[in-house]
């Protein structure tokens, strides 16, 4: 699995980068299908302070990207919320792929009496 962390208008510290690791091993734990991750931390310059610092995620799987954006007004907040995000994404996915046919109950045999 490739990860890339960068950061614009932001210097990507290793308080920072240590933080989204922890948050992405729930994501990994859940799908370890993944391919690679590239994630971009931002901080705008935007008259409202509430949506300044902006997290998103691009996440690759066998046969799918999952793209997933948040912003907020502390960067930890944000990141924590996007990986929920990406979280539920995933355990979609994940029930997506997975086969979910099986042997329904009228086809069954049953034992003779």
């Amino acid at each position: 699995m490739n990860l890339t962390i960068s950061g614009h208008h932001l210097e990507v510290t290793p308080a920072l980068r240590e933080y989204v690791l922890t948050k992405l091993d729930r994501v990994t734990r859940h799908f370890d299908q993944v391919v690679d991750i590239n994630v971009l931390l931002t901080v705008e310059k935007q008259k409202e302070k509430e949506r300044r610092q902006r997290a998103e995620v691009t996440l690759h799987v066998k046969g799918r990207d999952i793209f997933v954006e948040q912003a907020h007004e502390d960067m930890y907040a944000a990141i924590d919320q996007l990986m929920d995000k990406l979280d539920r994404q995933v355990c979609r996915h994940k029930d997506k792929v997975q086969d979910h046919h099986h042997a329904s109950a009228k086809r069954l045999e049953l034992p003779a009496r």
